[in-house]
Formats: C-alpha cells, structure tokens, sequence
C-alpha cells in the first residue's frame, strides 16, 4: 500500500442486505471504491440486530469473500446505525469569554464537550455531536469564530442519540466477526455525503433513504444538518402487504414488486396480467399491474406522510432550494420520484453515489443501493464518530493500570535477589498498588464472550 493512500473498510449492516466495502484513500481526501460484497440479511429487523449468530456468519462471509476477491486484509471497519428507536435534538451551550481575550479552538471544543450533557432516558446515549453555528454577544451566527472578540460565546449543536442496547450488539458481531470498530455512525448521515452535493445541501435539502426495514431523513440547510429522524418503515413493509394482499410467497411478492411494481396506479397499465407459478399441485395466480400498483402507492403514500410530517417539524420546509434526494434500495421502485413530488409538491430526484464507483463494480441502476456504505468510508474524515462503549469507559482505568503493572515488573527484574524485605513499623502498605490488582484481577476474569 501506498504511503500516499490507505485502505478503508466499512459494513452496512441492513435489514435485508449487508454489505461489506472496501476503498482507498487518498492523501488529498479523495476515496476510490475497490470492491464490495453483499449477502441477505436474516439477523436484523428495522436496523436492530436480533440474531446475533446469523449476523456474525454473514459478515464473515461478505468480508472473507471480499479479501480474497481484492487479496487485503480488513480488520478496521466502520459501521451504520439506523434503528427505529435513534433520535435527534439541537442543544444550545454557551460559555463566557475573557473580553482582552480571543476565542480560540479550545473554547470551541469545550462548548463541543458541554453539548454532550443532554437529558437521556435510561439506556440511552450519544452517538454524535455535530457543530452547527456559532454566535458571539447575540450576533448573526457564525460557522468558525475563532479569533473573534466578545463577552458571551454561543454554539448549536445537533445531537443524535441511540440506544445502548442496540450498540454494544452491533459491538459484539464486528468483534465475533474477527474485526475491529473504527466507529459507529448514523446512516442518513453518511448517506448524504455519498450522494449529496456541497451546493444542494447550501441551498436546502432533504436525503431520504428508503432501506428495507426503515426510511432515514436527514435535512440540510446552509451546508449545515439541521434535522435528522428515523421512520420505522421501509421497502420490506410494502413486500408484506403485496404478500397478504396477493396472498404469495415473500419471495414471489418481493420479485414482483423489484420487476414489475409501480408507486403510482394511475400509471400503471390495466390490461396488463401477471402469471405467478403456483405451489405443488396448485395452478398459477394472476395478479394485475394496476393492483399491484394500488397497494404498493398505499403503502409508500403512508411512508410519504411521515417524511412530510419530519420536513414540517424540522422548520425547514420553506427553505428546500434543492428539494428532496432520494436513495437507497426503496428509491428504486418506478415512478416514486413522481409519487413523492406529487404528494409533497417539492421536486425529487435519484441519489447516486456514481462519483466514486466504476460501471466494472456496480451497474448505475444498482448504485442507490450502496450509498450508505459509500458513505461509511468518508466517516473517518467528515465526523468523529462514536468509538465503542467498553474502550470510552474502561481506556484511561485500564492504562493506568497496565502502566503500574509494567513498572512493577522492570522494577522486579532489577533486583538481583528475590528476598522479602522486612517491614519496617509505621509503614503503611501501597494502598494503589493492591487497588491496581485488584482491579486488573477483575479484567482477567472477565468473560469475553459477551
């Protein structure tokens, strides 16, 4: 590997698909896709992982087939987070300045710091702090008041928050798997900096990410994120009611609706029959376009009505210049762009994160699919992203601790006798050093198979 560029993996893990991905990155910032792997997801629902052995094997397979497939080793990966019970707020910090003073970057990082301090609900936490503006004495907001002069320093913070549970399970597949966690960052996120353009999301945008088990939005205005939510529909809701509807098989209902489904029925041929082979012994179904079409815009137009709802209570509605991208799996369905416009009045268009794929590795129908892993490989320079929960408690107690335990042991090898010394009255006994083994006892003991 080059010393101008390295290897960056990321694994999308998704409610029908995941994915692992590999890139490279340059040292101007620059990130070429080499290669990707996908395999059907059995272990998660709505972005939450339920069966963590299903998960762990599929990761194994997608990330060994991808190394032999580009010969490199992953070990370093980042992952998405996109679960139905995630959420988001604006926290407003504030801290006085010396007025013979400047502002500087540490006062910006510890405004950054006190952002983190939000109510949460038991078994929640934060995954991400993300600056937005800054005001000084009141003013009009600034992006960077480093260098500035005042007397009271402002910033706005968005602040998205999951759940603990749902973390450390995503912890335990990427370590089971044989790989370590650079970071776990939120879906919507990452997605738009994969498909997204810095002057749509100036001008007022909003990304839209219709998954399988859930649909991601994040709104962005003045190249700022503003708003960001989780919808806990997806495509795989609207395979379900075809399957009821139509009474099929899952896999019928979800061919049909991937070959020859449409989001708007009034676009929809009525003559047109569809001829579904039956089961043993039973004789084929027929199923019309038009129907087909009736219950699949049912469904989407209900999805619609919550991105409606989270554009209002974002504050942003009136602000979209560039109006909604559209991507993911679910953003493949014909005449949804012309659903969405159709419903919300706002213009649509199809999210393709082409710039860094060759037609070699994913055809460009197929590109929507990948932008949240896309996305995943750019997290490394776009945000700080969450670290795992064991190393933010345990890094400084377990440092301390492993640095006493290497100057015993030099100190110990120094000696040339192993004789005890006697203690000498009045002494008091190293109190830190048996609380120092004490607790390391405790971390040998513990049980790592979580």
């Amino acid at each position: 590997m080059s010393q101008e560029s390295k290897i960056i993996g990321a694994i999308d893990i998704g409610t029908t698909k995941i994915v692992a991905i590999a890139g490279r990155k340059y040292s101007d910032g620059r990130i070429e896709v080499l290669g990707l792997e996908k395999t059907a997801s059995t272990g998660v629902k709505r972005g939450v992982i339920t069966n963590i052995e299903d998960t762990v094997n599929s990761i194994r397979l997608v990330v060994s087939t991808l190394q032999e497939k580009l010969n490199i080793i992953l070990s370093d990966v980042y992952v998405g987070m996109a679960c139905y019970s995630m959420r988001s707020l604006t926290n407003r910090c504030y801290k006085f300045i010396n007025h013979d003073s400047e502002i500087t970057t540490s006062d910006l990082e510890q405004l950054l710091n006190d952002a983190h301090r939000v109510i949460l609900e038991p078994g929640e936490t934060v995954i991400h702090v993300i600056p937005q503006e800054y005001s000084v004495d009141n003013e009009l907001p600034e992006k960077n008041p480093v260098g500035m002069s005042g007397d009271r320093l402002e910033g706005f913070f968005h602040v998205v928050i999951g759940r603990n549970n749902v973390i450390e399970n995503i912890e335990k597949c990427i370590f089971r798997a044989g790989l370590k966690l650079s970071g776990i960052v939120f879906e919507s996120i990452s997605s738009s900096h994969a498909v997204l353009s810095e002057e749509e999301r100036e001008a007022g945008v909003v990304l839209v990410d219709i998954g399988g088990g859930t649909t991601d939005l994040a709104v962005f205005y003045d190249n700022i994120i503003r708003y960001s939510a989780v919808i806990p529909f997806g495509g795989n809701i609207v395979t379900n009611d075809i399957k009821e509807g139509c009474n099929l098989l899952i896999k019928q209902a979800e061919s049909i609706k991937v070959k020859l489904g449409s989001a708007m029925a009034n676009m929809s041929d009525e003559d047109t029959i569809i001829s579904l082979p039956g089961i043993q012994g039973w004789e084929p179904k027929e199923i019309s376009c038009k129907n087909l079409a009736h219950i699949i815009q049912a469904r989407m137009e209900e999805i619609i009505d919550f991105i409606v709802f989270h554009i209002k209570e974002s504050g942003y509605l009136e602000k979209l210049g560039a109006g909604i991208v559209i991507t993911g799996g679910g953003s493949m369905l014909k005449n949804i762009s012309n659903l969405i416009k159709f419903q919300t009045g706002i213009d649509v268009r199809l999210g393709r994160p082409d710039s860094f794929f060759s037609k070699e590795i994913v055809s460009f129908e197929d590109m929507p699919l990948y932008s949240t892993a896309v996305g995943l490989m750019m997290s490394d320079s776009v945000y700080v992203p969450l670290k795992t929960v064991e190393q933010k408690l345990f890094s400084e107690e377990l440092s301390i601790i492993q640095a006493e335990r290497e100057k015993q042991k030099k100190e110990k090898n120094k000696k040339e006798k192993p004789e005890k010394k006697k203690k000498e009255a009045g002494n008091m006994p190293d109190l830190f050093g048996l609380f120092s083994k004490k607790i390391v006892g405790i971390f040998e003991e513990k049980d790592v198979e979580m």
